[in-house]
């Protein structure tokens, strides 16, 4: 009671927070189309629900397979297989909330910045999309804000339960995606916040090597699990679909930098805004007390974007998410010293709506209409406007729902991996009337089998994305023999088309 007491305010303030985190990440929650990664990872949990056998399904892909655990379990209480996916990502955030609460308080020693950093996440454009989506970006963000938090109470007070506790955080992370392995990497860095001029100096470094090892070793131990399924060596494979592997990145070392650091910054720009970044710079200027803990998290964002764009070989906005979480912390820093020194407090709330009218804006369009969102083209096109999002998936199973209660029906769809036939899988694999496959590449004539069906029942063909002899994506090919019976629009010159075949 006394704890409540003294922290009362604080109490009442992340309650808040937490109550408008929840409203704004459920609000119209179905409202944005499902994505192709998201009706990939919800058939996957929804395969290893139910057979045991295929708990590393992911791994047939090189992806770790947390996020799909986790999904399992919000499959067996949610009935929408998207909004069980996409609540696990929720959760996720809510946790990242929390985190930043603490990171902030600890690395600052103020309550006042913990609660700005959370507050700074709740209304983050990009915390929003990812917190809405059923993607691994928004846990992997979770893990790498808790094991910040931990690795600095490790170097600050040096102790075993804290050493234990990081290893099986970054353990789950790494359990989660390969990036949260930066937490390890970056582990020396933080001796940056070691007391080198405390008494027992050799005993003390001593010790927070043996427990950073002790950290190390549990998150390793934790990553040898996935040695148990025989897809494991897919993981090596896949990381080089994404980053350069040092025998084939020595052949032109920085040949693709320039490039890559200017889609990493202009997805940090749009998502972040420039006010915001400004922010980050003048903290170093604001006050000169702290220097050492904001240049540690300065750090955390610095040394993983670096080796992203110099490493980088197929980059997506998703992956920097985990990187700026720290950056908050330090805009958090600046405020609540911007506040201590501007006396006119009606100047300091205009400042205020100078900071975050870019960020406020987005969240509007990214909670009414994502298509619109002043956020980064290449996340607009994969979500909203292109052929990777699933626009026209809710009609289309509707469609093929009251088709089925005349009688048996069979759906080829465009595609044996990703949205199609996935999205229509998440939805109609168990109706006992509806038999659905995939069919790639799709040529120049309906595929035999999909003909030899047509003769027996009604008989759809789903088109979604581009083709050789497409006028638009969703288009069948020229020549096909197909009659349209549903089309719908996503954006331009993007359709989802339902196809019955004669």
């Amino acid at each position: 009671m006394e704890f409540i007491r003294r922290h009362k305010l604080e109490i009442v303030i992340l309650a808040i927070l937490i109550i408008i985190y929840f409203s704004s990440r459920l609000f119209s929650i179905l409202s944005l189309p499902i994505f192709t990664d998201e009706a990939i990872y919800i058939r996957w949990a929804q395969i290893a629900k139910q057979d045991a056998n295929w708990r590393f399904i992911s791994l047939t892909d090189g992806k770790q397979p947390m996020f799909i655990w986790l999904m399992m379990i919000s499959l067996r209480f949610i009935q929408d297989p998207l909004l069980a996916g996409r609540v696990v990502s929720v959760g996720a955030g809510f946790m990242t909330l929390i985190g930043m609460y603490f990171l902030g308080k600890e690395i600052f020693k103020s309550n006042k910045i913990g609660l700005i950093s959370s507050a700074l996440y709740v209304i983050f454009p990009m915390a929003l999309v990812y917190d809405r989506m059923a993607l691994y970006d928004g846990l992997v963000g979770s893990f790498a804000v808790w094991a910040l938090f931990l690795i600095i109470l490790l170097v600050r007070k040096i102790r075993l339960d804290i050493a234990l506790i990081l290893g099986m955080v970054v353990g789950a992370g790494v359990l989660t995606k390969t990036n949260a392995f930066f937490s390890i990497y970056l582990l020396p860095l933080s001796l940056i916040l070691f007391n080198w001029k405390e008494k027992q100096l050799k005993v003390r470094l001593i010790k927070w090597i043996s427990l950073a090892i002790a950290a190390i070793v549990i998150t390793y131990g934790f990553y040898s699990i996935l040695r148990l399924s025989p897809y494991f060596h897919i993981i090596t494979e896949k990381n080089a679909l994404f980053v350069y592997p040092f025998t084939e990145w020595i052949k032109h070392p920085f040949n693709f930098f320039i490039n890559n650091w200017e889609a990493v910054w202009d997805w940090l720009t749009r998502y972040m805004t420039w006010p915001m970044e400004i922010l980050v710079i003048a903290s170093f200027f604001i006050s000169k007390s702290f220097v050492k803990e904001k240049l540690l998290l300065f750090i955390w964002f610095l040394v993983p974007a670096l080796a992203l764009a110099i490493f980088g070989k197929t980059l997506y906005a998703r992956f920097i998410f985990f990187m700026i979480l720290p950056l908050l912390i330090i805009n958090a820093y600046s405020l609540r010293n911007i506040y201590l020194r501007v006396k006119n407090k009606l100047f300091f709330g205009v400042l205020l709506i100078v900071i975050f009218a870019l960020s406020v804006k987005a969240d509007y369009f990214i909670l009414s209409d994502l298509g619109r969102a002043p956020i980064p083209v290449s996340d607009l096109g994969q979500y909203s406007n292109d052929w990777p999002s699933g626009g026209g998936v809710k009609e289309a199973v509707a469609f093929f729902k009251n088709e089925a209660k005349k009688g048996k029906i069979y759906i080829a769809t465009q595609g044996t991996f990703g949205l199609m036939p996935y999205a229509l899988e998440i939805y109609l694999v168990d109706h006992p009337k509806i038999k659905i496959e995939g069919y790639w590449p799709v040529g120049d004539k309906v595929p035999e089998k999909v003909l030899e069906k047509s003769k027996k029942i009604p008989t759809y063909f789903v088109f979604y994305q581009p083709c050789v002899t497409c006028r638009n994506a969703g288009d069948s090919p020229d020549g096909w023999n197909l009659e349209e019976v549903l089309r719908i629009k996503k954006h331009a010159d993007n359709f989802m088309t339902v196809y019955r075949v004669r």
